[in-house]
């Protein structure tokens, strides 16, 4: 099986060499998202709440996309520029997933993320499908 590019207008565009997700055998590699609206090209600063449903918004289009859904997940990444506002962006990604379904994780401090986002979110899916 040959790795498969995953590409959604309803997602945004990539900003450098490389593609929103890719699946090879079941597996969905789901590269970092920020808060960039992809209807207006615009990122989301109203507050970190908004900014972190606009990150998981652009991931559900990826998902979709690719024929899954957030109970697919199996891992995340979420980095922030404070982790002050973690607790803030714990509850709005929270509420994507399933009661008692959420996949591992790490959330990690960065000094600093592209277009000076506060918040970027990087997730593996599996499709149990084709597993």
């Amino acid at each position: 099986m040959k790795k498969n590019i995953i590409i959604t207008d309803k997602a945004p565009a990539p900003i450098g060499p490389y593609n929103q997700a890719v699946s090879y055998n079941g597996l969905l590699f789901i590269s970092g998202q920020i808060p960039l609206n992809p209807a207006t090209g615009n990122m989301v600063t109203d507050s970190i709440e908004a900014e972190t449903k606009q990150v998981m918004d652009n991931l559900q289009a990826i998902l979709t996309e690719a024929g899954m859904d957030f109970p697919h997940v199996m891992k995340t990444t979420i980095f922030l520029t404070d982790m002050n506002d973690f607790p803030k962006v714990n509850e709005v990604y929270g509420a994507y997933f399933p009661e008692g379904e959420a996949p591992a994780r790490e959330t990690v401090q960065v000094s600093r993320l592209p277009k000076d986002s506060r918040v970027e979110i990087s997730m593996i899916a599996v499709d149990t499908k084709e597993v």
